[in-house]
């Protein structure tokens, strides 16, 4: 489908030069896999995706002020669980590099000193909706709940105490992010997809599998089925 509309572009591109110069030539295009042979030539012309996102519709202005507000929460949220991710990325590279144990869990120390140090301030302005949002995108980013990201680089002990301190805010640090089930979870990927799109927030590509046209189309079968 690709090569068809590079030889359509190109055919009617080569059309309207050949009608304002009747001396220019005009060979035939041959194609081979994604190159074109255009007079002797090779190019190579890559056409990038262009994702269709359907129009926002609005109950009421209720609603739609409620959308705009919860879509300033995710896109402050959402460099917050890039950062995480990159990170534990960076964290995880290092670590299988470290043979001993004891100086795995120094280094792992130190560098979860460095983020309470760089970000605690940062993190206490947020408010509870963005913390909701930004425990769901670590988990879109990195395939792992917030709770076992602790468990995982600390102990199961004090994972228990992080997610029990949540709750009294109303969080859980278990919450895994479930676009195809959750409303509030579809709404933060449909926001991130329109943001990308639009440039107002670099994409990071998430850890979990992402396609926005097969959730909605199991979302379509959910409600079918309910």
């Amino acid at each position: 489908m690709k090569t068809k509309i590079l030889i359509i572009f190109l055919l009617i591109n080569s059309a309207a030069y050949a009608q304002r110069s009747k001396s220019v030539k005009i060979d035939s295009l041959k194609t081979f896999g994604e190159y074109i042979i255009y007079e002797g030539d090779t190019l190579i012309i890559e056409l990038r995706e262009v994702q269709l996102l359907d129009k926002m519709k609005f109950v009421s202005e209720k609603d739609k002020r409620y959308y705009f507000w919860f879509r300033d929460k995710v896109i402050k949220s959402y460099p917050y669980a890039t950062y995480a991710a990159e990170k534990l990325a960076v964290l995880d590279e290092r670590l299988q590099k470290i043979p001993s144990k004891s100086k795995r869990k120094k280094y792992v120390l130190m560098a979860q000193n460095y983020m309470e140090n760089e970000f605690s301030d940062k993190l206490k302005k947020l408010t509870r909706t963005n913390g909701r949002i930004m425990i769901k995108l670590i988990h879109r980013q990195t395939n792992e709940t917030v709770f076992n990201l602790i468990k995982d680089y600390r102990s199961g002990w004090n994972a228990f105490w992080y997610n029990a301190t949540a709750y009294m805010f109303d969080l859980s640090l278990k919450m895994p992010y479930d676009p195809v089930n959750v409303d509030e979870d579809f709404l933060i990927e449909q926001i991130l997809q329109r943001e990308f799109i639009n440039g107002t927030l670099i994409e990071q590509k998430p850890k979990i599998p992402i396609n926005i046209e097969e959730i909605k189309e199991k979302r379509k079968q959910l409600k079918i089925v309910k």
